[in-house]
């Protein structure tokens, strides 16, 4: 199981727009990882439009921001394209990836157990380790919150705060709300 301060599984992975992410290649810069279950899905658009929403603010801070999903490179374009996304989603085929940092669970919806990806976020320092890690997202305002988080987090990894432990207002965008898959 990972935990704050370990290393972070390294991943090549690629993107709708073609290329090919990893950690080694970012090596030195902070990352965002957030793992969502699936794309243009009620909860998966407000958490991604979040990020597209605050997206400058990351960069500032220095950090990638890398949506990451079992859904394909062609999945991803057009969600991404339909909502302005503005940062690349990853397309983990065979949910390798999401093994290695242990988001993949079964989970249960209306009575169907199946596996899939539990929403999880985990902050990367610098020098590759795990500098905070949020499961069980919720993804009102989640955006926002990793922004604070990230900005108490230097190139050491530390503990963070738990983002959902407090109500965090969320910005106005266009994508629906009728149930948080």
């Amino acid at each position: 199981m990972l935990s704050v301060g370990s290393k972070a599984p390294e991943f090549s992975l690629k993107a709708q727009d073609g290329k090919t992410y990893s950690l080694k290649k970012l090596a030195g810069k902070r990352a965002v990882l957030y793992f969502y279950p699936k794309d243009d899905t009620p909860g998966c658009t407000i958490e991604s439009c979040g990020f597209r929403d605050h997206n400058a603010q990351f960069i500032r801070a220095g950090a990638q921001i890398l949506g990451i999903s079992a859904d394909d490179a062609k999945s991803h374009g057009k969600f991404a394209l339909k909502y302005g996304l503005n940062f690349p989603l990853l397309a983990d085929m065979g949910a390798k990836v999401c093994k290695k940092y242990g988001v993949w669970k079964e989970k249960n919806f209306l009575g169907r157990k199946f596996m899939g990806i539990e929403r999880t976020t985990f902050l990367i320092n610098g020098q590759g380790r795990i500098a905070a890690i949020f499961p069980k997202v919720n993804p009102l305002g989640h955006a926002k919150g990793m922004l604070s988080v990230l900005s108490m987090i230097k190139d050491k990894a530390v503990s963070a705060p738990k983002a959902n432990s407090r109500k965090l207002p969320a910005k106005k965008s266009n994508p629906p709300s009728k149930r948080n898959h």
